[in-house]
């Protein structure tokens, strides 16, 4: 708990906006004019055209808009195939050698690019792979007896497990804290039990073990819980000051989600309970007496600081839960205990010193008294730090969930107009602006898909040598997870992306029909103007 500008406007998300395109591509015809309605762009971003100004007059070169910065809605796949003659002409005309050496140099332009990461601190990887078949079958080309790619591990350290099927890390900060628990718990050992000797660092760093098992249980409930309202986690870390379970989606009601904060600190507080009861029968001047009463003690801190009614505890989580119950609004109750959050890491950043100076925590023996400030006001500083940090991030997620449904694949869509692999660059150029298309899809004899054609593969050929450059030594493969589904939109169209990182992707209807091409640029510049906009 991810560009210029690109905000896509709702409202024109029918197909009928946007018809699906017929395959194999069909003669000449008038293609119909491109709407006027696409996203905003940034044209000092892209150094090119924008798309408006590409929809707004008809280019006078055999170039289209292929590096504007947002798509346009709607597509046609409508070719020129009339008017292809000379051109085509003109390129078998050319000597074998040029082309020979003209797609030499364009493949080497092929390698795929990343798409954006869009998750800013999101942490979410829950991934739906959406895609269509043609209604023919796989197409040519396509990957057809390939086993689906296991998802990525999340890492994050070191794999401890994977309890209820949940990977559990260790993150390299645990040993940092580690070793200052066994340092610090060692000293209060040696006032206790003096004739420990040096085995009281063995015993301190038991504690620390068992302190931070204490601290996966707590993490757990919180699993176990998100895991019975259906909620995907993606993994449980333990970290510098304490652990986090990171779950990919927010529950669905109000008291789902108080219930998904309060089961942490309820089980801190029955494993208090439980050391409290162990330590009946043991005698108190033991190993096993301090420990127990150690852990008691530690499991009560954690469960009444997690309690803290401030985002990002669980204490604001569970605010937060009552103030959408109360106004009915997430977003409400995610202001309201982020800004709680805030003035509590201001108090604490204030009050844990002068409370520990003051005697309040069992603190201000004048021994070393100056050591012990420095060291209060450094940890009070860290956790306020913390909790500011948290209550910020938690803000900026609860924006990016309020504005993520308005990223539909169906309105970031370009046009494109479908050409056969030996088809010469300037060819589909001129087919492109004349049916006001902005992306070329490279298809077979039979009409299925096989690549797409990159933009920077195009901007990379000179004007001049583009008759005799064929678009398929400028495209990239497609495979399974390219094809993107028409009717994604939000977190799913975001997963399916970060799924297969690439440049473009085909976006297909549920029958198969060819939509039209994303670009991962305009998903990216959609994101950002989305997120840039006050709630």
């Amino acid at each position: 708990m991810s560009g210029a500008s690109g905000q896509p406007r709702s409202g024109d998300d029918q197909p009928t906006d946007h018809p699906a395109v017929p395959t194999p591509p069909p003669p000449a015809a008038e293609a119909p004019a491109p709407t006027e309605d696409g996203p905003d762009t940034d044209t000092a971003a892209s150094n090119t055209p924008g798309p408006e100004a590409a929809r707004a007059e008809e280019p006078e070169d055999e170039t289209p808009d292929t590096t504007g910065a947002t798509a346009p809605k709607t597509k046609t796949h409508e070719t020129g195939a009339d008017e292809a003659g000379a051109d085509q002409a003109e390129a078998d005309k050319a000597g074998a050698d040029k082309a020979g050496a003209d797609k030499a140099a364009a493949d080497g332009a092929k390698t795929p690019e990343s798409a954006p990461d869009t998750t800013a601190g999101t942490h979410e990887t829950h991934r739906t792979l959406a895609h269509t078949e043609p209604p023919t079958g796989p197409a040519p080309g396509m990957a057809k007896g390939e086993p689906p790619r296991p998802p990525k591990e999340p890492g994050g350290g070191i794999l401890m497990g994977r309890p209820f099927g949940v990977p559990v890390y260790v993150a390299p900060s645990w040993f940092l804290v580690a070793a200052l628990i066994t340092w610090v718990f060692g000293g209060q050992l040696d006032r206790v039990l003096p004739e420990l000797g040096a085995a009281r660092y063995l015993v301190s760093l038991f504690f620390a073990v068992a302190f931070y098992a204490s601290v996966l249980v707590h993490e757990l409930a919180h699993t176990v819980a998100a895991i019975r309202f259906k909620l995907p986690v993606r993994r449980i870390q333990l970290q510098f000051f304490g652990g986090v379970s990171e779950i990919e989606k927010e529950a669905e009601t109000p008291g789902r989600e108080f219930v998904l904060a309060f089961v942490g600190p309820l089980l801190s507080l029955v494993l208090a309970g439980l050391f409290y009861l162990a330590m009946k029968p043991v005698q108190p001047g033991t190993v096993p007496g301090v420990l127990l009463a150690g852990l008691m003690v530690s499991n009560l801190i954690v469960a009444a600081f997690n309690l803290l009614p401030g985002l990002p505890l669980d204490g604001g989580r569970m605010l937060r839960a009552i103030v959408w119950k109360i106004t009915g609004k997430p977003m409400s109750g995610t202001v309201a205990a982020a800004w709680v959050g805030r003035a509590l890491a201001v108090a604490v950043l204030v009050g844990l010193p002068l409370l520990n100076s003051s005697g309040g925590l069992g603190g201000g023996t004048e021994e070393s008294g100056g050591m012990n400030t420095v060291t209060d006001a450094l940890l009070a500083a860290i956790l306020a730090a913390i909790i500011w940090t948290g209550a910020g991030n938690s803000l900026r997620m609860a924006r990016l969930r309020e504005h993520l449904p308005e990223l539909r694949a169906r309105t970031l869509t370009r046009r494109a107009v479908p050409v056969e692999t030996d088809t010469p660059l300037s060819e589909a150029l001129r087919r492109a602006n004349a049916a006001g298309a902005r992306a070329l899809v490279v298809v077979d004899a039979d009409g299925h898909p096989l690549s797409l054609v990159r933009e920077s593969a195009i901007v990379g050929v000179p004007e001049h040598r583009r008759p005799w450059v064929p678009v398929s030594g400028l495209a990239q493969d497609l495979t399974d997870d390219m094809r993107v589904s028409a009717e994604l939109s939000g977190e799913e169209l975001l997963d399916a992306l970060r799924a297969a990182p690439a440049t473009e992707y085909l976006v297909v209807e549920t029958t198969g029909e060819i939509y039209g091409v994303l670009s991962a640029a305009d998903v990216e510049r959609a994101f950002v103007k989305a997120m840039a906009r006050p709630s």
